[in-house]
């Protein structure tokens, strides 16, 4: 649904995207930039022939989520169809400490006008929302797996999705820290005893939080 920059001030920039996957983002996917040829059929924006990487192959950056072996930088996708004002019925509030939404999606992608991708690097404090990350129950970024820590290193799909699995991993390389499940992350925040998860640190499963976002420290834009 949405990437929540929760220390850092600007994005890195806004770059064309893939048109395969441009609308697809969901907004905290790790992604990395590709190259594209000038002469090929990948549309883009006007703006984007001001410039080559490479003056006789013509090739342009594009910012993908299909990353492979090698690539760097890596950074934090911001777009999206949630949380950008294109959707009409979220219910904010519930319940004490709950963020529930719903409701039918009336507004376009947010790259579907330009087919840029806004880019984060800055290494700080992030929130993503669960259906932005592997989702397996038992080994994923998600509240289900027991086996997760605070602190644990998280990795990068071949899909872009932050994984605390190394075995899914398009490299073994970490690209940053899981701090915590949580709703909104606001500066006013539910205790843990009053909402808790079958892996809390509360150790209570009597009262269960719908988490929709996880906390983690991201720094892949420094990778070497």
């Amino acid at each position: 649904m949405a990437l929540r920059p929760l220390q850092a001030r600007d994005p890195i920039g806004t770059f064309d995207g893939l048109d395969a996957e441009v609308t697809s983002f969901l907004g905290g996917e790790v992604v990395g930039f590709t190259t594209v040829s000038i002469t090929g059929s990948d549309k883009h924006a006007k703006d984007i022939e001001d410039g080559y990487a490479g003056t006789t192959s013509k090739v342009y950056p594009a910012v993908t989520l299909t990353l492979t072996s090698g690539m760097r930088p890596l950074f934090l996708a911001d777009e999206g169809i949630a949380h950008y004002g294109t959707m009409f019925g979220t219910l904010v509030g519930a319940s004490v400490g709950k963020v529930v939404s719903g409701g039918t999606v009336l507004g376009p992608h947010t790259a579907e006008g330009s087919g840029k991708i806004t880019i984060w690097g800055q290494p700080g404090l992030y929130g993503v929302t669960l259906d932005a990350v592997d989702t397996t129950a038992s080994t994923g970024l998600t509240p289900t797996n027991t086996t997760l820590t605070v602190n644990a290193a998280l990795y990068a799909t071949t899909a872009g999705l932050l994984t605390p699995d190394a075995g899914s991993a398009f490299e073994a390389v970490v690209v940053g820290r899981f701090i915590e499940f949580g709703t909104d992350f606001g500066l006013v925040t539910t205790p843990v005893n009053l909402a808790s998860a079958a892996n809390s640190p509360s150790g209570s499963t009597a009262q269960v939080a719908d988490f929709t976002q996880a906390l983690v420290y991201f720094n892949g834009a420094n990778v070497a």
